[in-house]
């Protein structure tokens, strides 16, 4: 028997990460901006840190080796497929796309992969109903929520940054005590699939 994959949906997120006087945030609503919103946190690998838009995530999911099923004559990076709510999900291994180490290749002791299912409108611009793309995106760690104000983000710079992970960057938010959070863009994620 196959062991089933945990996930946490996009309601979840929101549901445990909501500020209330039992996790000593009372106050925490008067400091987000009507411009801010909800990301993701998650490790592309174990030392680079980013964030995707919530509004991009359908769910995270505890996937176990084994059930990725992988397709022949693909990218490296891209992993295979899993069965998804009876669906069919392209599975990617995030960090290898953005040009760094292969999940493969880093030290880990764990049985089961991390994921985080990503799920964008075909066309966000019209105000017709529009199929929704989604693809599967396994990462080192998937943490929190984080509010950040979009007018935080900064563009990437130009200097010292790999070109496969500029081209799925929408900026970098600069958190307190000079940390610094890669923000990603589904969207460009998305069309940086091979088609």
């Amino acid at each position: 028997m196959i062991p089933e994959a945990t996930s946490m949906t996009n309601s979840s997120f929101l549901e445990n990460s909501s500020p209330s006087p039992e996790n000593g945030q009372e106050n925490a609503l008067v400091s987000v901006s009507a411009q801010s919103d909800q990301f993701l946190r998650l490790h592309l690998v174990q030392d680079m840190t980013a964030l995707l838009p919530i509004q991009q995530v359908a769910e995270a999911l505890t996937i176990p080796m084994g059930t990725i099923v992988p397709i022949p004559h693909m990218p490296p990076w891209v992993m295979g497929v899993y069965n998804w709510r009876g669906e069919v999900l392209w599975m990617v291994d995030l960090g290898h796309l953005c040009g760094l180490a292969p999940w493969y290749e880093q030290i880990t002791s764990s049985s089961v992969y991390e994921a985080v299912v990503l799920q964008v409108a075909d066309d966000p611009s019209t105000q017709t109903q529009s199929k929704n793309q989604t693809l599967g995106l396994v990462v080192d760690r998937v943490e929190d929520i984080e509010w950040c104000d979009w007018q935080a983000i900064q563009c990437p710079p130009n200097f010292t940054l790999n070109p496969k992970l500029k081209q799925i960057l929408r900026g970098y938010w600069w958190k307190s005590n000079d940390v610094m959070l890669a923000v990603l863009d589904g969207s460009a994620i998305l069309r940086a699939m091979p088609k």
